[in-house]
Parts: structure tokens; C-alpha cells; sequence
């Protein structure tokens, strides 16, 4: 029997390896051993003997000394006035659209995934209820206006790191200013965006404390390289992810993978709104606001509906003017570089290519909508089907981070050591030998029965020259991640087509048609490949050819005729546009040298609408406001959007 000396000895001893346990992680490794120790020199009790190894420390795995108090960070979005913080930069824009540009989560309002309910936690400007919440983590104020303290007397002072821009000097001033009301005191650094979106600086380091820059959102609202727990970058992954908060919460992380991973839309939905919870619950990264864009036209022009996830060209088709006019002009401040849409992908360019080629498939308002093709090609429509397939060594397969090819370009197949996501959804590590149940996509795309502008049917050819010519590795195409995820193409009418994918490619946007046409019919008039079929021209020469880059044939609502190079794009209505000839018979797109001479030609009637592209969201938007007796202005809240992450871990 051990007396009440040596037990408290034992229990001392037993805690002591407990704190060094807790004190060394995980900058070191701690193995606990026992020795045989003799109580009494009768019983002998075995006593752990700690022998600590010192390793090399991981970067980034400290927890910051403020930060990594969800309190703190809560407590700022609380003391953050973000309807200010609009206004500082919209002060043109009228109350009820500043509020439009308010988010509580990472996906805006009117998103098919956004969770906007009462499982979201809210923070609504609420100075009392931060300034309860900094009190309650131990960081006191003498006044309540002073700049608080924590119990060792050291300062509630953050760096706050940002680029140049004068917009966002603008309200990070007001911010500064709002959260000295708070008691935190912020030092604010404006650094050129070189710098902070660099390769090797900024953000890629994780140099910051408090980070403010900008997302731009899209229809699908992907986000798992942004804040998964396998996404955060150190040097010991070589920065690799753009989890620059270092957040890893499991069930968000569980929740963004598996919404990256799954087809169904109900079910994508159902995830992302679980991962919403969890996003705004730790406030990790608060979302400050959308920024506006700008979109403007005369009023006499009917149905113009720009959307902030679509080029404003792309309903055309729709518009007419009142007054018996036929003849419309828009303006731009860029020139496209070519009309050759696999190597130009600037935003004047799709303005145009929208005029000239239409849609196969549009996104206006966060969401898909079929057109040139016939209906979206998913499984709940029965167009697709995602069959369990067993994959063996040698086969091609997508691994499971969604790349058929390794870092060589070369083409992946299933080996020992890979990771690959099996049909249960569950990311495996390939054996030696290993047969495994993968998922494989089989999708047919139907579309509309269709002309070129020139009078001739689309045909089985010119989709089959589509998959040629894009997929071909000298075409100029900057990227061939979807060729290369395809295992077959079965071609089987001249308005329908089947891709079946290679297993473990798992696309959530796999529904959008991966291959196009060319008018394989379209004899060449160029010099040095004339008269020769376009499909005979070597794929390297198509971005030099003036029928492919410069007046190319489309079947969209307009026909180009014209490119005056510097000065404008004329066009004309296509009278084999599958849903009949717009009602606009020319259409003039011209190039203006700034901004607020495109405003200037808007207001005097030069021109008759502007897009966001050209318009902006800045001071020139409110001439536009100002002239509403004439100029119908619509001002969306954009999918890029304005926040500030907060950094969790220190180096």
C-alpha cells in the first residue's frame, strides 16, 4: 500500500508530463518511457521517465496571440459599420442599392446557394455588443473610447495590410476609424498590388494580420481551394492553397468538399449552406461588401437586362428601340484583340462574341439557362448518368484533385501511390495491384437545330472540327484540362453528341456543353490558304485568319461585317438566327478612348449604352444617375466582392 506522500509524488509527476505533452506541440515530439521505481522496498511502481526530441517547427502552426480568439474576431465584424463602409465609396448610389451590396457569407443574397437564415450568424453593426465581447477575451479599456488592453498591459493593436488602390484607402480609413470607436487600434498598409498578390509575397506568405482584398464569386460557387483544411498554405507544402487564414474547421471543410464533389444541385446546396454556418460562426474572414457596376442605355431601349454574372450583350437578341429607330450603338474603352474566342478571353471580347455567336448557355443571376443549347444536360434531366465503373492499373482516370495530367503534361494513369476518389466518394491512396470502384460520367448534349449566318445548316462536321481543332495542342488554347478528361466523343447527329469522361472526373459544371463548332463548310478567301476548307488550314495558322479573327461566321443574333480597326465593329442582323432576325438591324460597337468620354457620348446620344466593362462604378456613374430623365441607369452588385480574412497562426 503506497502512502498519501508517494501517490501525490506519482500524480505530480504523471501531470508534469501532461504540460510538457500539452507546452511542446508541436514544435517538438515528446515520447513518454517508464522506469521501475521501488516504494518502500517492497512494491515497485512503474514512473514515466520524459525524454523530449526537439524537431523542426512548422511554420504558421502558432496560434496568433489575438487572433485566434473567435471573440476578438467576432467583436470586429461586430464594431464594423459596413452600411459606412458602403457609402464611403457609393456615395452616389442611392440607400436601398447600397444595401443590396451587403453579404453575410461568402455567396451573395440572391445566390442558389446562399443560407441567409437563422442558423447564420448575423453582425449587424453593433458597437456595445463587440466592445461586451473584447471585455469578456480580456482585452479591457480605461475610457471607453481608448485603446484596450490585455491584463500583461499590452496594446489591442492589429497591422492591417491592403493594396494602394484609392478605393480601398478610402474605406479602410473608415474602418480604422471605426474600430478606434471599438478600442482596437489599427495600423493600416497600403502596398502595391504587386506585391501582395505576388508569387512569392503577401497574401502567398501569409504576411498580413488583418487581409483585405477581393474574391470574385461565380455561378458555381466552387470555394474549396479558399477554405479547406488541405488548402492552407506553408512552407512546408510549399505555400500551396489559398487557405490564407490557415481556418480549419472539420465539418466546413467536410462540407465544401463534399459540395465540390457531389452533381446533384439539391444536394450542392444542402452543403454549401451547412459550410455557410460554420463560415460565419468563427468569423475567419468578414465580408465587407459586393462592389456596384455600372450598366447604362438610353431609355428608349427596351429589354436591356445586364446581370452581374453575364456579358449585358447576351439577350441582343431581345432588344429594339422605341421610336421606329433600327440602328444601335454601343461603346467601349477597349478594343477586342481578335474574335478568335479560344485565345482571347477579355471581357470586350465576349461583349462582341456574344453579338456574333450567341449562347450556348448563359448565367444570368447566379444560375444556368440553356439557349443554343437545347436543355442542360444533367442527371436530374436524364441526360447524364454517373455509373460505377472498377479501374485497374494502366487505366486513365482524373485523380482527386480533379487534373487528368501530372505536373509533366502527361496523361494520368491509375498507379500505386496516387490518390484517386473513389465511388463512395472517399479520396483512397492506389496499392500495387488495387481494382477500384470509380465514378464515370456519361453525359449527351443536345442542341438546337441551327444555321451559320451565312445560310448553312451546323452539322455533325462542324462539332467534330470543334473537338478537333480545340483539343488540338498546337491550337493556342491556353488550357486542355476538359480534353484531356475525355475518354471518347461519340458524335451521332448534326444536333447531338455523347462525352463519356474519364473515371474520377467530377466536374459540378459538367452539364455545360465541353465542345463547340466551327463552319467546316467555310471556304477560305485569305491569300495563303485560299481555297482551301477552314478545316484543312493546320490549327497553329487559325489565329492569323481573317475569316477566324477578324470577321468570322457565326449563329448568333448579329452578322459581322466590318472591323475599322481603332474606330469600330459594324454589324447587321442575322436573318437565319434560330430564334428570328432581331428587331435591331445595325448594330455599331465603337471605341472610345476613357471612360468619361463614352459617358459624355452616352449623355449626348452618340452612344446608346455602355456596359459595366466600360462604365465602371466610379464618380461617372452618377452623370448617368443625374440624366435619369433620358438614360435608364441599372446598377447590380457585382459578383466580385470586398472582405477582410483574418490571419489564425503566426511563423
Amino acid at each position: 500500500m503506497l502512502n498519501n506522500k508517494k501517490i501525490v509524488w506519482i500524480v505530480a509527476v504523471l501531470s508534469a508530463v501532461s504540460m510538457i505533452i500539452s507546452a511542446c506541440a508541436p514544435q517538438t515530439v515528446t515520447v513518454v518511457q517508464t522506469q521501475v521505481v521501488t516504494v518502500k522496498e517492497t512494491q515497485k511502481v512503474e514512473v514515466p521517465v520524459i525524454q523530449t526530441q526537439v524537431v523542426a517547427a512548422k511554420s504558421f502552426t502558432k496560434p496568433h496571440p489575438v487572433l485566434s480568439d473567435v471573440k476578438v474576431r467576432q467583436a470586429i465584424a461586430y464594431c464594423t459599420n459596413r452600411n459606412e463602409l458602403i457609402a464611403s465609396v457609393y456615395p452616389w448610389l442611392p440607400k436601398e442599392e447600397q444595401a443590396n451590396l451587403f453579404m453575410n457569407t461568402n455567396i451573395p443574397r440572391v445566390h442558389w446557394a446562399n443560407e441567409n437564415g437563422a442558423s447564420i450568424v448575423k453582425y449587424d453593426f453593433d458597437l456595445a455588443k463587440g466592445q461586451a465581447l473584447l471585455t469578456e477575451a480580456g482585452w479591457k479599456a480605461a475610457t471607453p473610447t481608448a485603446i484596450r488592453l490585455n491584463a500583461k498591459n499590452e496594446t489591442l493593436s492589429l497591422k492591417f495590410t491592403t493594396t494602394n488602390a484609392a478605393f480601398r484607402q478610402t474605406w479602410a480609413a473608415v474602418f480604422e476609424a471605426q474600430m478606434k470607436k471599438c478600442g482596437v487600434e489599427i495600423l493600416r498598409l497600403h502596398t502595391p498590388s504587386g506585391w501582395f498578390f505576388g508569387s512569392t509575397t503577401g497574401l502567398r506568405r501569409r504576411d498580413f494580420e488583418l487581409g483585405a482584398y477581393a474574391w470574385v464569386g461565380q455561378t458555381d460557387p466552387a470555394g474549396r481551394t479558399l477554405y479547406s483544411c488541405t488548402q492552407i498554405p506553408v512552407a512546408e507544402n510549399d505555400w500551396a492553397g489559398q487557405n490564407y487564414m490557415g481556418w480549419c474547421n472539420k465539418a466546413a471543410s467536410d462540407a465544401i468538399n463534399a459540395a465540390n464533389n457531389t452533381l446533384l444541385k439539391e444536394d450542392r446546396k444542402k452543403f454549401y449552406q451547412a459550410f455557410q454556418v460554420e463560415f460565419a460562426k468563427d468569423m475567419v474572414s468578414l465580408p465587407v461588401f459586393q462592389r456596384a457596376e455600372g450598366n447604362a442605355a438610353t431609355k428608349a431601349l427596351k429589354n436591356f437586362k445586364p446581370s452581374p454574372t453575364e456579358y449585358y450583350t447576351w439577350n441582343s437578341h431581345e432588344w429594339e428601340l422605341d421610336g421606329g429607330r433600327d440602328s444601335l450603338v454601343l461603346g467601349l474603352t477597349q478594343e477586342p484583340a481578335s474574335m478568335y474566342s479560344l485565345v482571347e478571353s477579355a471581357a470586350v471580347q465576349r461583349v462582341v462574341a456574344k453579338l456574333v455567336f450567341g449562347n450556348a448557355t448563359s448565367q444570368v443571376d447566379y444560375d444556368y439557362q440553356p439557349h443554343q443549347l437545347a436543355k442542360l444536360s444533367t442527371i436530374e434531366s436524364g441526360l447524364a448518368k454517373n455509373n460505377d465503373v472498377e479501374v485497374k492499373e494502366g487505366d486513365a482516370v482524373v485523380n482527386s484533385d480533379g487534373e487528368p495530367t501530372d505536373a509533366k503534361g502527361e496523361l494520368l494513369k491509375l498507379a500505386a501511390g496516387m490518390k484517386v476518389q473513389n465511388a463512395k466518394g472517399e479520396v483512397v491512396t492506389v496499392k500495387a495491384g488495387d481494382k477500384i470502384s470509380m465514378k464515370q460520367l456519361v453525359v449527351t448534349y443536345q442542341w438546337v437545330a441551327n444555321k451559320w449566318s451565312d445560310g448553312t445548316p451546323v452539322t455533325k462536321a462542324d462539332f467534330e472540327l470543334g473537338y478537333k481543332q480545340d483539343c488540338d495542342k498546337k491550337s493556342g488554347a491556353v488550357s486542355f484540362i476538359t480534353c484531356n478528361s475525355i475518354q471518347k466523343v461519340d458524335f451521332t447527329s448534326n444536333t447531338e453528341y455523347t462525352v463519356t469522361y474519364k473515371p474520377g472526373f467530377q466536374a459540378p459544371t459538367y452539364f455545360l456543353a465541353p465542345i463547340g463548332y466551327y463552319p467546316s463548310q467555310q471556304v477560305i478567301q485569305s491569300e495563303k490558304f485560299k481555297g482551301k476548307k477552314l478545316g484543312e488550314v493546320p490549327p497553329e495558322s487559325w489565329a492569323t485568319l481573317p475569316e477566324i479573327a477578324e470577321t468570322p461566321l457565326g449563329t448568333g443574333p448579329f452578322i459581322m461585317k466590318k472591323w475599322d480597326k481603332a474606330k469600330s465593329i459594324t454589324l447587321e442582323a442575322n436573318p437565319n438566327f434560330y430564334k428570328g432576325a432581331p428587331k435591331i438591324k445595325k448594330l455599331t460597337v465603337v471605341f472610345i478612348a476613357d471612360t468619361n468620354q463614352a459617358v459624355a457620348q452616352l449623355l449626348t446620344g452618340a452612344v446608346d449604352a455602355l456596359g459595366s466593362e466600360t462604365l465602371g462604378a466610379g464618380n461617372e456613374v452618377k452623370l448617368v444617375l443625374d440624366a435619369k430623365d433620358k438614360i435608364q441607369t441599372q446598377i447590380k452588385a457585382s459578383g466580385t466582392w470586398e472582405h477582410i480574412d483574418f490571419n489564425l497562426n503566426v511563423p
